[in-house]
């Protein structure tokens, strides 16, 4: 998301470059949507990977669709709304084919739970896109668990992308991560470390709660405040996948890193207990 006009406004050297040390770093999945960078994100990454044929087989591409926004790219769209009918949602799959310059997506994902979403004309558009061979695999995002309930009682979803972090806990305790567990879908974290509010505001009593331990554990373990905070999550036996939002490799490999990181349980709820700024019942 923050590749392209919405943050770096890398240059296709610039993505490029990022993809191929992604990769080499050991990272090939790639988190996309249709409406990122005002609908212009897409396109430019798959200009970016477009010469490199070999490197698909390599890569995991992800895409979202079901938000109608609001700009100059589509000027058809008066107001925002959500559009999950089987119409809309194979037209943005075979837009993002285009933009990604590949034949197949590896999941795509509903972006929003859409109050007026129909479960059997999802699961049909969902069916068609499969059996051309166009999407392999299908999931939603933030989705709560009867909505996602209601579209997996139709199809098959194999993740629910969720903002889920140490200072977003409602989804350890609302059935969301349980439902992952049961059903056997990733739940994948957008927003990871908090979009920034633990690191950026100095000012909130929780935030620096939250980093005052991180901070005495980042000393224990060698390593920095924000992969303790990745391994808070990794240690939850959903399987909770970070979707990192940074423009940066170094981050990439510090995210890594972190896989490495063992917190014990203890040290896993001096976080929660600084974060619900009170013990567990």
């Amino acid at each position: 998301m923050k590749w392209g006009a919405w943050g770096a406004q890398f240059s296709t050297a610039e993505y490029e470059s990022m993809i191929m040390n992604c990769v080499e770093a050991g990272v090939n999945s790639f988190d996309h949507a249709d409406i990122y960078g005002h609908y212009t994100t897409e396109e430019e990454f798959g200009k970016a990977i477009a010469g490199h044929t070999a490197l698909r087989k390599n890569i995991h591409l992800i895409t979202k669709c079901g938000i109608r926004m609001v700009t100059a790219n589509r000027p058809d769209h008066k107001i925002r709304s959500y559009d999950t009918s089987a119409q809309h949602i194979i037209q943005s799959a075979e837009r993002s084919l285009r933009n990604l310059h590949t034949d197949y997506i590896n999941i795509l994902l509903i972006h929003r739970p859409d109050p007026l979403m129909e479960p059997d004309e999802i699961a049909g558009a969902f069916t068609k896109l499969k059996e051309q061979g166009k999407v392999l695999d299908f999931g939603v995002s933030n989705f709560s668990v009867s909505q996602t309930e209601l579209i997996a009682s139709r199809f098959p979803i194999m993740c629910n992308q969720i903002e889920v972090s140490v200072i977003k806990m409602e989804p350890l305790t609302d059935g969301t991560l349980d439902q992952c567990i049961i059903k056997g879908m990733i739940p994948m974290s957008w927003s990871p470390l908090g979009g920034g509010k633990i690191h950026g505001d100095e000012s909130d009593e929780r935030s620096r709660k939250i980093l005052a331990v991180a901070d005495i554990l980042a000393e224990k373990y060698s390593a920095r405040s924000d992969q303790i905070l990745l391994a808070w999550l990794w240690k939850h036996p959903s399987g909770i996948i970070p979707v990192l939002g940074t423009t940066r490799i170094e981050r990439v490999k510090s995210a890594l890193a972190a896989k490495k990181i063992e917190l014990t349980r203890d040290e896993w709820f001096l976080l929660w207990r600084a974060s619900a700024g009170h013990e567990v019942a």
